[in-house]
């Protein structure tokens, strides 16, 4: 997936840790098949390829994964929406590099024209009409899942007390060999780490934690920009949040969550937060900490 992993488990000694990690390459080998625009023939692709009218039978993960993200581009009012591909192209954020930056303003909105979560029809049963000219990016998702994959995977398999980390995104199912929570740290600097040396400590029990930042950034007129393309632009989101860091039940809607507060800025975001009870911290362009309630109830 073009990150890094690791999975900490409490395993009974001999453990065959080749199994462990032939099921963590399993996993992610399914999410690439399924929802990787790097990857020419991956079920995304194909359908981002298709001509007007075109129909695919999705297979049951992305399925699921695409029904999240629809739902919370509709929660959000659309400040999150998987179905920006073309304009993720155009300004470098996807497979290949931006032919100029920043792209022609007549560019970029034929590139909006192209785009549009409620341009989707997806039938109960996994059925996706393309409409034309529209491209998926799951990226804001799919590592999400993954973490959540992995994780339900091992637990099938008898591993049901770890924590997975890919890229960053955690989760943490079950507790430590002493019995106590796996404990990660949240920190001014971003993102989510195994060290509490600083910043905010959390107990990841039965619970996910994603971030979204400013770090993979655009630079334009003197000003870094997310990598996050705001849907009402057409351009890097420009809010007054710099990083965000989400907790939720599943990886998933965690990563989905932070990448919309990106878009959404602070005041919006903390509102919706507290009336859907979404645990999140975010930081704004001038380094003051913004804490949901939910999130502070966790921490007392």
């Amino acid at each position: 997936m073009g990150t890094s992993w690791s999975v900490a488990t409490v395993t009974a000694p001999g453990t065959d840790t080749g199994r462990l990690e032939a099921i963590v390459t399993e996993a992610l080998d399914l999410v690439i098949a399924q929802m990787s625009p790097w990857q020419s023939g991956s079920d995304i692709s194909r359908f981002n390829a298709a001509e007007a009218g075109a129909a695919a039978t999705l297979p049951s993960e992305f399925h699921h994964v695409l029904q999240c993200a629809l739902r919370i581009a509709a929660e959000t009012g659309g400040a999150y929406d998987p179905t920006l591909g073309a304009l993720v192209d155009l300004w470098g954020f996807g497979p290949q590099p931006a032919a100029t930056l920043p792209p022609a303003q007549r560019d970029v909105e034929k590139a909006l024209r192209a785009c549009g979560w409620q341009r989707l029809t997806l039938s109960p049963g996994g059925i996706l009409c393309q409409p034309g000219g529209l491209r998926l990016d799951l990226s804001s998702i799919a590592k999400g899942f993954a973490v959540d994959l992995v994780a339900a995977r091992l637990h099938a398999h008898g591993f049901s007390h770890v924590l997975v980390e890919i890229g960053g995104e955690l989760v943490g199912r079950g507790v430590k060999p002493d019995g106590t929570p796996w404990w990660v740290g949240i920190d001014h600097r971003g993102g989510s780490s195994l060290s509490l040396a600083s910043g905010i400590a959390v107990a990841l029990h039965d619970i996910a934690i994603a971030t979204s930042g400013i770090e993979r950034a655009v630079v334009l007129d003197g000003r870094r920009h997310a990598h996050t393309i705001d849907p009402a632009t057409g351009a890097p989101a420009h809010s007054d949040v710099v990083r965000t860091t989400v907790l939720a039940p599943s990886c998933m809607e965690a990563d989905a969550y932070a990448t919309a507060f990106m878009v959404m800025g602070a005041e919006r975001s903390l509102a919706f937060a507290a009336a859907r009870h979404i645990a999140a911290v975010l930081i704004d362009d001038v380094g003051r900490e913004h804490i949901s309630p939910t999130l502070a109830a966790m921490l007392e």
